[in-house]
């Protein structure tokens, strides 16, 4: 199905020894598309993970760190975190936050203790969760070894694109592009009368409508959408986005041909150890 919206699924703590966190998780070949949500003053501890993480919020601020940088950050700032890189995302003290949360499926979607070795077989979200509460950091059970979290060199992870999600419309089309060694991420500013030309897509992608009305089609499917809505389309898919409303905000997550060729050539012992499903939602 190339439709989607959050509220109409199943949340989840991502990784609940570590973080507060709560997300839906739609599955993509190559990557978890979700939105994570973390009330005020809480959320995650120091920690990593073998896979590639992007983040976008959308409501609230988040007292952020990658590496040693901490930033405060609200809805318009992305966030990158390489893979391993050592970050927490809390919530403020002054209400809740809400972000979008795409990593690649190299791994699964529960993170690390920072000085927890990758261990032989990463955990599920089900498996996590009846393992372990939200907060049960001295129940956890780490895995022996050398922990793989990177904290030095990781240089600057913090992309201001817009001061605010509704700032003033642009005067023409804009597309900010941040390209990751496995995801890349856009966000486009879209006004009526362009209308992207209908492809196929050579790359998987997930769209989130951030505000303005669109005629999407993907895989063979048509609908309109609007904010809050979420389009995925996979690779090889036909799809094309036509403005319906006088200006469009949308972002756009997308693997790389490094991801996809990783994916496509693991062994089974690496696909086990990964924990991943190979044919998405």
């Amino acid at each position: 199905m190339p439709f989607y919206r959050f509220e109409d699924l199943e949340s989840n703590y991502l990784t609940p020894h570590l973080s507060t966190g709560k997300a839906p998780v739609i599955e993509g070949k190559y990557m978890y598309f979700c939105l994570l949500h973390k009330t005020a003053g809480t959320g995650s501890e120091l920690h990593y993970h073998p896979n590639e993480l992007l983040i976008f919020p959308v409501r609230g601020k988040i007292n952020a760190i990658v590496g040693k940088d901490r930033r405060i950050v609200g809805p318009g700032t992305f966030v990158h975190a390489p893979a391993y890189a050592r970050h927490s995302m809390k919530a403020t003290e002054d209400g809740p936050c809400q972000y979008l949360y795409i990593k690649d499926k190299t791994w699964t979607v529960v993170g690390l203790a920072e000085d927890e070795a990758v261990p032989d077989k990463a955990m599920t979200v089900n498996e996590v969760n009846k393992k372990y509460n939200v907060g049960d950091r001295d129940k956890h059970q780490k895995a022996q070894g050398k922990s793989q979290a990177i904290v030095e060199g990781l240089n600057t992870c913090f992309y201001p694109i817009v001061e605010t999600l509704d700032a003033p419309r642009c005067s023409a089309r804009r597309v900010n592009w941040i390209e990751g060694e496995r995801l890349a991420f856009g966000f486009f500013e879209v006004p009526s009368g362009y209308d992207e030309p209908q492809m196929q897509a050579g790359r998987e992608m997930f769209i989130y409508v951030l505000s303005g009305k669109l005629q999407a089609q993907s895989d063979g499917q048509a609908r309109f959408v609007a904010n809050g809505d979420i389009i995925h389309v996979p690779r090889g898919a036909a799809y094309q986005l036509q403005v319906k409303s006088p200006f469009a905000r949308y972002v756009l997550v997308c693997s790389t041909p490094y991801l996809e060729n990783r994916i496509d050539n693991m062994t089974t012992d690496e696909a086990e150890q990964a924990r991943i499903h190979m044919k998405p939602n």
